[in-house]
């Protein structure tokens, strides 16, 4: 309890610009939680990834359908989606418009992460210049007031302190999901050029089905 009432004191003797800091660091978090739970329903996974591209390179058509068809995720079904198309001379290009969709909504609030992350440290950093400047305007009023100058300059640094934290925590985030989204731009790419590679035999096959 008294390290939560310590906390505070020192919150409030950050000054205004730390209520600003606390609204960026609630939407890192908001972001964050919303990402991970889109992430998490929407990516399709690297196994996935994988296991289709091994299913076409065997020449299992089948199994590679019937994995696109059950599996979840945007990657998943622009394939079940696309193979359909195989021999018509649009699956490339299908695959090629539906992912840059996938991706911009997999890229959505990201920016907002990148911009908390340059913002965060200048707002921390304009916290402290305000608060030197009114701990240096004793000068003004009295000398000898040493202590309370430095105790001042101490009280302004907590909210560069605490802009770098938001900072660094936005920066972790960011880079978590931009290494998420390189990672499933690579699995698009290694099932769309072994979809198109293969794509004679999924006509083949499709063609089949529809005379069945």
């Amino acid at each position: 309890m008294e390290s939560i009432t310590t906390g505070i004191e020192f919150f409030h003797k950050g000054g205004a610009i730390m209520y600003v800091l606390l609204l960026c660091s609630f939407m890192v978090i908001a972001i964050g939680v919303e990402r991970w739970q889109y992430f998490r329903r929407e990516d399709s996974g690297r196994d996935f990834a994988r296991k289709f591209s091994q299913h076409l390179s065997q020449g299992d058509i089948p199994a590679a359908i019937l994995l696109a068809k059950k599996s979840k995720g945007l990657l998943a079904g622009i394939l079940a989606e696309a193979c359909p198309l195989a021999g018509r001379g649009s699956m490339y290009s299908f695959m090629e418009v539906q992912s840059g969709i996938a991706l911009s909504k997999l890229k959505q609030r990201l920016y907002y992460l990148n911009v908390i992350v340059t913002m965060a440290p200048l707002l921390g950093l304009l916290g402290t210049i305000s608060g030197m400047i009114s701990a240096f305007s004793i000068f003004n009023l009295e000398s000898g007031q040493a202590t309370a100058i430095t105790g001042g300059v101490g009280e302004a640094l907590i909210a560069t302190a605490f802009g770098l934290c938001v900072a660094i925590i936005s920066l972790a985030i960011h880079a978590y999901f931009i290494q998420r989204l390189d990672n499933i731009i690579t699995d698009m790419e290694q099932c769309f050029s072994m979809a198109e590679a293969k794509e004679k035999q999924l006509a083949g096959f499709m063609g089949a089905g529809e005379a069945v």
